[in-house]
Formats: structure tokens, sequence, C-alpha cells
């Protein structure tokens, strides 16, 4: 078991971030693997073809994605903690990937590849200027394959954020983490249960611990810079609501497109969230809060600037008895780590 421990000041320092260049990670991870989540399977399809020809005839890039894909060990050269909050930038982030050294990324990848399954072409490492080789590779997997979907990646991110941000003020840390990865659970009086291997525990000093959700299935990994440490996570329900359909009771009752909005508000979103998630309008989406809100089955609450809205009891039920199964996603998702859980 690898727990991470936290000194007695460091609880107040814990806070969430984002992080584009992990965003990038796990969804170079998701492409390089052959046997995508259900929820990812047609995005799966479409970008993946792309996503080969381009590592095919990129070196470095696809020693690094086969190698990243099957370790249990991430380099540490791909895995800085996010410093930007909130406002972490993908330029920031790449500019610390490619000041390491060629000896620095030799030698965090052998730790990598003595955790992973073999084989893997190794000979990418031969050639020098290898971390600003590797950046340019997340540079380029960024452009191609997360930049044209950002805003909706983001607005899910965001989401999860606000949830477990909700349930931190209402319970305390012991419950915002449960479910965050596959295994984290609050051990004791200050320690989070990040994995069920064997790694050493890690010691978050009082500059806390930052917590980055990610929009993929692929897994956890800690970021490890000290005194800076951060805990990448899948985000809570990173898949869509189902499309609504003709045997859709739902969208029968209020239309598909107002169906898809009271589907997602299983999560509380803002408008300017769901207008990202489902790819309409700002007015269009605003338009059908109007009318649900009206009907009692979501209601508006006002936090900070903007205003989130959420399902009442009336349409909890509403979704519950029409909808059946097709409720957006829900729960944790498996594991991957700078420790991989």
């Amino acid at each position: 078991m690898t727990l991470l421990r936290l000194s007695p000041a460091a609880l107040a320092r814990c806070r969430f971030a984002l992080s584009p260049l992990a965003e990038t990670l796990s969804t170079l991870v998701a492409l390089h693997r052959t046997s995508p989540a259900p929820w990812q399977a047609s995005w799966h399809a479409e970008h993946r073809p792309a996503y080969l020809a381009w590592i095919e005839t990129h070196e470095t890039a696809m020693g690094l994605m086969s190698l990243v894909s099957a370790t249990k060990w991430l380099p540490d050269t791909v895995t800085p903690p996010p410093m930007g909050g909130m406002h972490t930038r993908l330029d920031d982030e790449l500019a610390e990937v490619a000041a390491h050294t060629d000896e620095a990324v030799r030698a965090t990848v052998a730790d990598a590849l003595a955790a992973s399954r073999p084989p893997q072409y190794t000979a990418w490492l031969a050639r020098p200027g290898l971390a600003p080789r590797i950046a340019g590779v997340f540079r380029e997997g960024w452009t191609r394959f997360v930049a044209p979907d950002w805003p909706r990646r983001r607005a899910v991110l965001e989401r999860d954020i606000m949830h477990r941000a909700g349930i931190l003020a209402a319970y305390g840390w012991r419950r915002a983490v449960e479910g965050m990865t596959r295994h984290s659970v609050w051990v004791g009086d200050n320690a989070i249960r990040f994995s069920e291997q064997d790694y050493p525990d890690r010691h978050i000093t009082d500059e806390g611990l930052t917590f980055v959700p990610h929009t993929s299935d692929n897994g956890s990994w800690t970021c490890e810079r000290p005194p800076h440490f951060a805990l990448v996570y899948p985000a809570r329900g990173p898949a869509a609501a189902v499309p609504a359909g003709a045997d859709d009771p739902l969208a029968g009752l209020l239309g598909p497109g107002r169906a898809r909005v009271l589907r997602e508000l299983a999560r509380p979103a803002t408008s300017t969230q769901l207008a990202a998630v489902l790819e309409l309008s700002l007015g269009t989406v605003s338009a059908h809060l109007a009318v649900l809100r009206e009907s009692g089955v979501i209601v508006g609450e006002r936090v900070g600037r903007g205003v989130v809205y959420r399902l009442t009891e009336w349409g909890e039920r509403v979704v519950g008895v029409l909808a059946g199964g097709h409720l957006a996603a829900d729960d944790g998702s498996p594991a991957a780590s700078n420790a991989s859980s």
C-alpha cells in the first residue's frame, strides 16, 4: 500500500488545479491503447487512425507513448506539478519539461522501463536533446487532439472540481477524496491511500497537495517536485449523457435537447459549462434551463459570480422513472503512477 502522508499544516494548503499537460498525457495514452472505455469508443475510433499515423513517423512520440502507456511508473520528466492553479498554462508546463538534461531524462526513463511491460523501443533515447523533443511531442499532441476540444474538456474538469469542492465544504477532506481514484480513501488522521502497490509513502509538506482532474479513463498518478506534490485523477463522470433517441421516454416528454440538459444536471453545472459539454449555444441552453426551472425539475443557486443548476428532488424522480439507465456516468475510474495506482 502507498500512502500520501500530510503534515499537520498541509490540509489547509490543499487545493485544486487544472493541467493542460496532464490532460494531454491522459488523452495520448487513451489513443495509444487499443481498448477504450465504452463511453470513449466513438471518439477513440474517430481519432486513433490520425494518432497512429502521427506517431509512426515520429520516433520520439512512438518511443515515449509506448512507454508511458505500459508502465506503472511515469517518468518525472512528463509529470511536473501544475503551479498555476486553475489558470495553469501549457507553455509554462512544457518549459519545465524541456528544462531537463539528457542525463536526468534517461535516469527517470530507466525507472519507468523497469516498471513497464517488455519489450520497449529505446532507440529514441540515444539522440541528444531529449527533454525539448518530449516537450515537442506534448505540444503537437495538444494541438492535434486536445486543443480543438478544450472548451468542452475544461467544462468537465471545472464541474468535477465544483462537485468535490461542494463535498469538501459540507463534509471535509475525508469524504472529498473517497472515490477520487480507484483506491483513494482517508487513512488514520493524516494520510490518503493512493495505491495498493507497495511504493514508498510520500510525505506531503506544509505546501499541501494539489488535486488535478483529467477527462480520460486511464488512471491516476502523482506529480512530484518536493516540496510540491500533485495527485492527478479521473474526473467524475467524464462521459456525456447518452444522446436521446426516438425510443427515449424522457426525450419524448421534453424533446431531445431539453432531455440532454436535464440528464447532464445529474451533476450540477453552470449554463456555460452545459453549453460546452453538450456543444450547444449558450442561448439554447439558457432557454432549456428556463423551461426546466419553471417546471420545477431544476433549481438555480448563485455561487460566486455564476449560477449553478441542479436537479430538484422532483427532477431526480422524473429522470429516474423515465430515463432508466441513461443517467450520465457518476463513478470513479481505473487508475495508472509517477507512482501509478
